[in-house]
């Protein structure tokens, strides 16, 4: 049965990880598993031989060439051909030849974004500068719920904290993007890419955010959110898996979709289900990237959702 989304199959698909939580440069990885170009060797291996003054020593490992963890998540889903990293083309996931790029989600602020996004493109492209307060020079659709709010917050007990202001659909549009607006589940680029609708809630063991809010512009209040229905995940099909992580790569000979999640609010196992459903449940999952959200009071939940 085919899927009533029409998400098609893709045959390689990069994925640039900009921002994460946390970063792991030393530890090792299992034989004949992933390749692993990251670590702390392989960095400064690739530095230049401008060191001089210091016996047989050629090279320097700056910090600063190591990405920074931050609180939240940014993934560049990118194109690569002939084993060649080609961030600064913006393709994506092939199909007959035909590629796309995505950029899912931005992390938590742009300073940190930024700082990554051109570390990263500068071992591919030197003369980068990715700046996302710059004016966009060529127009890129940013796919958003309609009723996202400006404000999130929680509750300290008694008292609203609130977090800082997202950026308005004005001041999006105002640096040259193209808004586009969606509740429901649909594809984009081609069909290329799945995303999500409002996250069915199934388990009986997944709760929401405790204590979750959202300020209501109208009426000046904060009203209680603890389901943040406008957090949507993302869905690939790939084909005859050959996911090559930037530092990673590992491959599987058959076909699985994968979700991409942000902070998953509705908790990953709703997520995941809804994933299966949406591709008709004839599509297996491969892997799950993103967050879990089994923190906190989810804690308590770790053993239900494995």
């Amino acid at each position: 049965m085919a899927s009533p989304l029409n998400l098609v199959e893709v045959d390689t698909l990069t994925l640039t990880i900009i921002i994460d939580n946390e970063i792991d440069i030393m530890s090792t990885v299992s034989a004949n598993t992933v390749s692993n170009k990251g670590r702390m060797s392989n960095l400064s291996l690739s530095q230049p031989n401008d060191v001089s003054g210091r016996g047989d020593c050629e090279k320097e490992m700056p910090m600063e060439a190591i990405s920074c963890g931050a609180h939240g998540l940014s993934i560049l889903l990118s194109l690569v051909r002939d084993e060649l990293m080609l961030m600064n083309e913006k393709k994506t996931a092939t199909k007959d030849e035909k590629g796309h790029s995505m950029l899912f989600d931005v992390g938590p602020e742009e300073d940190m974004w930024e700082r990554n996004a051109n570390g990263r493109n500068a071992q591919s492209n030197p003369n980068a500068n990715l700046n996302p307060r710059n004016q966009l020079q060529n127009p890129v659709t940013i796919d958003l719920h309609p009723s996202r709010p400006t404000h999130r917050g929680f509750m300290a007990g008694n008292t609203p904290i609130s977090m800082q202001a997202e950026s308005s659909f004005p001041e999006i549009e105002a640096l040259g993007a193209v808004i586009e607006t969606h509740s429901e589940p649909h594809t984009v680029l081609d069909d290329f890419f799945l995303v999500s609708g409002e996250v069915p809630r199934v388990t009986s063991y997944e709760t929401n955010v405790k204590g979750g809010i959202r300020f209501e512009e109208e009426t000046g209040k904060w009203e209680k959110d603890e389901e943040i229905k406008d957090e949507k995940f993302l869905v690939v099909n790939l084909k005859d898996i050959r996911l090559r992580f930037r530092k990673r790569e590992f491959q599987c000979l058959r076909k699985r979709s994968n979700p991409f999640t942000g902070c998953s609010y509705g908790i990953v196992v709703n997520a995941s289900l809804d994933a299966l459903s949406l591709l008709n449940n004839t599509v297996p999952l491969h892997a799950i990237l993103g967050g879990y959200h089994v923190v906190g009071e989810q804690k308590a939940n770790v053993k239900d959702t494995l």
